[in-house]
């Protein structure tokens, strides 16, 4: 008996020191699993690579759905500026066909913007005759909406030409009349004071008015034609009192269902049928966000598991370098690009089904998105050596990259707001803040570099001679020094990639100790490659499927 008692206390005593191997070989098979490729992975365990299969899917589907919903766009965004002037040739007198920066017409007498204005009245009276469009007046609960015109002027003061003293209210008051598209032929008669201004203290005369119509060409492309809702604005602006006048004409379209419309065809069964290709696509980016999530989660069970056995065993933490491994950025990506593929998808299909019109929304949306998943394949490209140059170069730059691009925007802010305020009044491509970045920028890339210098004239010598330095020193400094100094930054780290072997983290010590997965009978064992990270490490480690309790990482 005593003999027995001693015996099982000695096997208690000796168990933890048996299993503590066992559970280290564990976590080393289940990490070596974890960071194995999808071929790896099936050769492995013979597991189907589910994530690999969705993500090819996904790419297909994403990318035909944006191809169709561009073309739609196209079609709407095209009918809406072929509308726009269309209604400037309309209402604006003597229109060249042409706009100015910020205006279409510019009058300078008095008789001209009075003309202008009762042409606009009369083309407005006539629209039924005149436009070769399906353009009509717009109503509202079986009401023509009216034609509203305003005039906007300071408060009523005086002015004295001859010894230039001007007695005005700075206050500004609006007067308005509005007309009904029926009896707007008798506006002449019935409203000739309000057409008495006053040059002096006039702000603008507004015009605005509602017009509907529907576009047709969608048809085409076996989709319901839509109608749109057209308020037309207007704008006699004599903000500046410099003697001219602008006269701008603006244009909001709103698209909704078209009402007692019958069209004959197949339009409506193609509908049905994108209908269900988003629903589909929707619930494809469901299961790889699904999918990805799954993995990170695991990722941080494994993350836990290795650290504690480092606490246990070495009594020290995991590294942030080992701890990058675990946390994948690739996974982020596909997640949020899913995100983005479904409200997209979402919104295709209320625009598809007439609820609403926010088609630069949808194009945002799937866009991006289209744009994430095609970058997610670069993730695939990683497991081979000569496909990985890129991510690793990108990976080794950026840091030193970021910190050079912080200094030199500094530079380029300088340039930015100086150039804003001495040349802006002088050159048009200098005359907003946005402007201004964008000329520097395409100058740094040698664009448009001779009409910048030519455009300034010499009005004033004293901004003729800061512009020349301006550009001279600009020019010199960004394109011989700081682009060139930015390209030789990735040529440092390309070549720092291609001669240097990278020592190895804690973490692919401990994976590269212990025993690889055995082959499976009749597989040759091809070696092993080298790279920074344990997933290239582990390429040709395959393992036979057992029947066991151990859960390996997926």
């Amino acid at each position: 008996m005593e003999l027995l008692d001693r015996k099982s206390d000695s096997t208690s005593i000796n168990m933890p020191v048996t299993l503590e191997p066992m559970m280290e070989e564990t976590l080393r098979e289940d990490l070596r699993y974890y960071f194995m490729s999808p071929c790896e992975k099936y050769r492995a365990r013979r597991q189907l690579p589910w994530k690999l299969a969705v993500q090819i899917l996904k790419i297909v589907m994403i990318t035909t759905q944006l191809v169709l919903f561009g073309l739609s766009n196209q079609l709407v965004v095209a009918y809406k500026e072929e509308n726009l002037m269309a209604f400037k040739n309309l209402f604006l007198k003597s229109y060249s066909g042409v706009d100015e920066d910020d205006y279409s017409v510019a009058v300078y007498t008095k008789q001209s913007v009075i003309d202008n204005i009762f042409y606009v009245l009369d083309q407005y009276s006539q629209l039924d005759q005149l436009s070769v469009g399906p353009v009509s007046y717009a109503e509202e609960n079986r009401r023509l909406l009216p034609l509203v015109i305003c005039k906007e002027s300071y408060r009523l003061g005086s002015v004295e030409s001859s010894d230039e003293s001007y007695d005005i209210d700075a206050q500004t008051e609006k007067v308005c009349l509005t007309w009904d598209p029926k009896s707007i032929a008798t506006w002449r008669t019935n409203s000739s004071t309000f057409f008495e201004l006053d040059f002096y203290r006039l702000v603008n005369v507004e015009i605005s008015f509602t017009l509907k119509g529907i576009n047709l060409q969608t048809i085409s492309s076996h989709e319901p034609p839509d109608c749109y809702m057209f308020a037309v604005t207007i704008t006699f602006d004599n903000q500046c009192h410099s003697g001219k006048v602008k006269i701008t004409l603006d244009l909001d379209a709103v698209s909704s269902a078209c009402k007692n419309w019958k069209i004959s065809g197949t339009a409506q069964k193609n509908t049905h049928y994108l209908l269900i290709f988003d629903g589909f696509i929707i619930l494809v980016c469901l299961t790889s966000a699904v999918l990805c999530i799954r993995s990170i989660v695991l990722a941080i069970k494994l993350l836990q598991r290795f650290s504690k056995l480092c606490l246990k065993k070495y009594n020290r933490k995991v590294c942030e370098d080992d701890q990058r491994e675990f946390l994948n950025g690739w996974y982020v990506l596909v997640i949020i690009s899913d995100v983005m593929a479904i409200i997209g998808s979402v919104l295709k299909m209320e625009i598809q089904a007439k609820s609403m019109t926010s088609y630069d929304v949808c194009s945002i949306f799937l866009g991006t998105s289209t744009l994430m998943v095609w970058v997610g394949v670069i993730r695939y490209l990683g497991y081979f050596q000569k496909y990985n140059v890129l991510i690793l170069t990108m990976q080794a730059a950026l840091p030193k990259v970021l910190r050079f691009c912080c200094c030199a925007g500094m530079i380029y802010l300088g340039y930015t707001f100086c150039g804003w305020i001495v040349l802006g009044p002088y050159h048009e491509k200098f005359e907003g803040l946005s402007r201004v970045a964008e000329c520097l920028f395409s100058l740094v890339n040698g664009d448009d570099m001779f009409p910048t210098f030519a455009e300034f004239q010499e009005k004033n010598t004293l901004v003729w001679l800061f512009s020349r330095v301006y550009l001279y020193t600009f020019i010199s400094l960004f394109v011989y020094m700081v682009l060139s100094l930015f390209i030789a930054l990735i040529t440092d780290a390309y070549e720092t990639i291609k001669e240097t072997r990278f020592p190895l983290t804690k973490l692919q010590l401990f994976l590269k100790t212990g025993k690889d997965f055995p082959l499976l009978e009749g597989e040759d064992d091809g070696g092993s490659r080298e790279n920074g990270g344990p997933s290239v490490m582990l390429c040709c480690c395959t393992r036979v499927p057992k029947e066991d309790t151990t859960m390996l990482i997926s």
